[in-house]
């Protein structure tokens, strides 16, 4: 068995990931779905000889942070084929590996369906904007989309600090810096630091981890900068209880200031499995008003859905109003559209007024 073999496979096939762990058979996600390719079941032996081969078809890497910490995270490419991400750990005391496959070609939004309001994310020239959802979720596409953009139509200087770097920006109208971190800089907070000095225009974070790093970034936004990074967290409201809860008690009204003044958008989004067999995004989409300025400021969050709802001529939608489209265009199931909404009972009755 030979990796070149298997990632040209699942590259031919149209695979989102790959699966490599002992004791289950190669297995694919394609259209949302794992898929075993084969009867077989892997050894814990011949798992360790792949992920061997995935290291030295990513330019001879060393395995010596996968076996000294459990786990290790990398992007490479393979020529003519795709780029790859890799997150190699280890599990009940063997190693196995998840691969995200990446195309070496930018996305199309179109395509991915994404609404043109989010895009338009490119023409902001200051503040923060925050893309949003779990893991898996296409955050990291929707970003790429949005980079593209800027770099298509702006003359800027856009700074990305990733981990890893997942798409590759050729400079356009605009110079594209991309870091990886880990390689290029030490951490988000010393990369995102290094970045003020070095005339930006965009900063693109992959990550805000803690409230070091959310910090740093809401105040290189205040600096006239706009800033692009991601949470896991899904719905507007959530993200913002999640970045106030990330501080002390005794500053979390200083951060409610400091977002009402600095937040431009949230972006929140789920990959929804399709009636056809693929999947496709629902969105929340919030951009920051005065009503919505001034409930941060006063901690009244719980009243944010509220205006969503209400303000759909200034571009914003709800998860549920999303979902609720998705299910009319016969795209989603009816059941689809009650699991991923934010409150499954209020789904259900408004799918049964329908």
């Amino acid at each position: 068995m030979d990796i070149t073999g298997l990632l040209s496979i699942a590259v031919n096939k149209q695979a989102s990931d790959i699966f490599l762990v002992a004791g289950m058979p190669l297995s694919y996600k394609v259209g949302g779905r794992i898929e075993y390719q084969e009867e077989n079941k892997l050894s814990p032996a011949q798992i360790e000889e792949l992920i061997a081969q995935l290291y030295d078809v990513a330019g001879k890497r060393s395995m010596k942070k996968v076996q000294e910490e459990g786990d290790d995270d990398f992007s490479f490419a393979l020529p003519h084929l795709s780029r790859f991400r890799a997150n190699v750990f280890r599990q009940r005391g063997s190693l196995a590996a998840i691969i995200r496959i990446i195309t070496f070609d930018l996305p199309d939004y179109e395509q991915l369906h994404l609404p043109r309001t989010i895009i338009d994310v490119a023409k902001m020239t200051k503040g923060m904007v925050l893309v949003t959802g779990p893991a898996g979720s296409g955050k990291s596409t929707t970003l790429a989309c949005i980079i593209n953009e800027i770099n298509r139509t702006r003359n800027a200087h856009v700074i990305t600090l990733e981990d890893p770097i997942e798409y590759l920006h050729r400079h356009d109208k605009s110079v594209v810096s991309q870091r990886e971190i880990g390689t290029d800089t030490e951490s988000y907070v010393s990369g995102l630091r290094a970045a003020l000095r070095q005339a930006p225009d965009v900063i693109l974070l992959g990550e805000m981890r803690d409230h070091e790093t959310i910090k740093t970034a809401m105040t290189a936004a205040e600096t006239g900068h706009l800033v692009i990074s991601t949470l896991h967290t899904v719905g507007a409201a959530n993200t913002m209880d999640r970045i106030i809860d990330s501080f002390p008690p005794e500053q979390q009204q200083q951060i409610r200031v400091q977002i009402s003044m600095v937040m431009q958008g949230v972006i929140s989004q789920q990959l929804i499995p399709t009636l056809s067999g693929g999947v496709q995004p629902a969105f929340e989409i919030m951009f920051f008003n005065n009503a919505i300025r001034n409930m941060i400021r006063e901690s009244k969050i719980h009243q944010i859905d509220n205006v969503i709802a209400t303000s759909q001529k200034e571009g914003m939608v709800s998860m549920d109003a999303s979902l609720i489209q998705m299910y009319q265009n016969k795209v989603i199931s009816k059941e689809d559209a009650i699991i991923y909404s934010n409150n499954s009972e209020l789904m259900a009755k408004k799918i049964e007024r329908l």
